[in-house]
């Protein structure tokens, strides 16, 4: 009898630790059990209702009913009085025969609010789906960096070994020299891999706007927020890969809130209460001198310290010319419009001569510009940007023959002299003086010459 009393006491104890509202009926209709719960959304008491024929209690009760024909029914709503709530039945079984049934039941608040949560989540899940498809996902690794320049190769090796580790990494270079490219790559060579890699360029979004995009913000936090808050980039890339571009554009306050992050591990939403974990690798980038902006307190020296664990280099196009032929074969073989496009000598003379202040971003425009101007499959001289052609106005070639040259010496100094003399016979003779040849010399050199008067 004292093992059975204890099973009771268990089975009420259960019942009393459930959050919904239980209501349990023998199979003869007689209510047996009640929580405190169901209390306290219907209204009605254990000694109103324990040990009574449910519908002698509750008229309209509907659970008699799936005593009777065995069906389950799910989110019933009852109202008694002012109390909402909604119902969840089912039959109870023992050896396959109905012995009685059990009704679950929550208060309309309490549903609101979990159709609310259910509806958050699923948009946020939502959101992240879409941003994790659109542009979290890393395409690029190590086998598309093209060069094999002595420093790009040592530092690529660089890479891979910090790759392997979970530090925090930066990225110097000029603009157009492929820092992305080397983020991707670095994500894909670590155990981050199969997770987001998410890039965020700082000087690319308002300042204003930067602090929400990173760290999201919760439903109301201010005007023109959206409904249901947003997630942030923090959030998106846990576990995986975040991409801080041009990161010496990013405010000062919010340098703040973004090293407390990488020390701590968690963040706190615009508007939220709780702090959220996260697990994410920086990557940060720029093409400025960071240690000189700490110097004029312009980039907090502590945060430079912290993602600065790890610095590579990565040299522009000017000191790996070597690399230029090989990159040039790649984006014309890229080009699927023009079959077997290639490159005539003298324009890749002139493309190696040229500096690229642009980097590999500026030799994509230029050789993606000359394939539209070509009629055929080869890239010329003469299809190359005016920017580049006007440095080079001997087209590569590095010498003329010392007839021409002489000739357009002598003509500009014959052109210069009547500039300061005039034209006129009086001119001609004085510019024939300052030259030191006859006035009959300098009349056959003009006619010669083709020198207009």
């Amino acid at each position: 009898m004292h093992a059975e009393s204890q099973k009771v006491g268990w089975l009420e104890g259960i019942l009393e630790a459930i959050h919904d509202g239980i209501l349990v009926i023998d199979r003869n209709g007689i209510v047996q059990l009640i929580n405190d719960e169901y209390t306290s959304i219907t209204g009605v008491k254990k000694e109103q209702i324990i040990g009574k024929p449910l519908l002698d209690v509750r008229p309209g009760a509907m659970l008699p009913y799936v005593l009777q024909d065995g069906k389950p029914q799910a989110g019933v709503f009852r109202k008694e009085n002012t109390r909402e709530y909604v119902v969840d039945m089912a039959p109870i079984y023992i050896n396959q025969e109905i012995i009685g049934a059990v009704s679950v039941c929550k208060s309309i608040p309490e549903v609101y609010q979990l159709t609310k949560e259910l509806k958050k989540s699923k948009m946020r899940i939502s959101e992240l789906e879409k941003t994790f498809g659109r542009m979290h996902q890393a395409k690029y690794t190590f086998s598309n960096i093209i060069g094999n320049n002595d420093r790009l190769l040592m530092m690529i090796a660089q890479a891979k070994k910090a790759a392997a580790s979970d530090l925090n990494i930066l990225l110097s270079g000029e603009s157009g020299t492929g820092k992305e490219l080397f983020a991707q790559a670095i994500h894909n060579e670590s155990n981050r891999r199969s997770y987001p890699f998410v890039p965020v360029n700082c000087a690319a979004i308002p300042s204003s706007l930067l602090e929400s995009e990173l760290f999201g913000y919760e439903e109301g936090s201010f005007t023109n927020s959206k409904r249901d808050g947003k997630v942030g980039l923090f959030e998106l890339a846990n576990q995986g890969t975040l991409f801080l571009d041009e990161i010496g554009d990013m405010p000062l306050d919010l340098q703040a809130k973004l090293l407390r992050v990488l020390q701590e591990g968690a963040f706190r939403k615009i508007g939220g209460l709780e702090e959220q974990k996260v697990d994410v690798r920086v990557i940060a980038a720029t093409n400025k001198d960071l240690l000189g902006m700490v110097q004029k307190d312009r980039f907090r020296e502590d945060l430079f310290y912290r993602i600065n664990t790890v610095h590579l280099s990565i040299p522009p196009l000017r000191q790996r010319k070597d690399d230029i032929p090989d990159i040039i074969a790649f984006l014309l073989n890229e080009q699927k419009s023009i079959p077997d496009a290639r490159i005539e000598q003298e324009a890749m003379n002139t493309l190696q001569q040229y500096d690229w202040p642009g980097n590999i971003r500026e030799l994509k425009n230029t050789i993606y510009y000359a394939i539209s101007m070509c009629e055929g499959n080869e890239v010329k001289f003469e299809h190359l940007p005016d920017t580049i052609k006007k440095l080079f106005v001997q087209k590569a070639k590095p010498f003329q023959p010392l007839e021409v040259l002489m000739k357009e010496t002598e003509k500009k100094a014959i052109i210069k002299v009547l500039e300061q003399t005039g034209s006129s016979v009086k001119g001609k003779k004085e510019a024939a003086n300052l030259l030191g040849i006859s006035l009959a010399s300098l009349y056959n050199k003009i006619t010669r010459l083709n020198i207009q008067q």
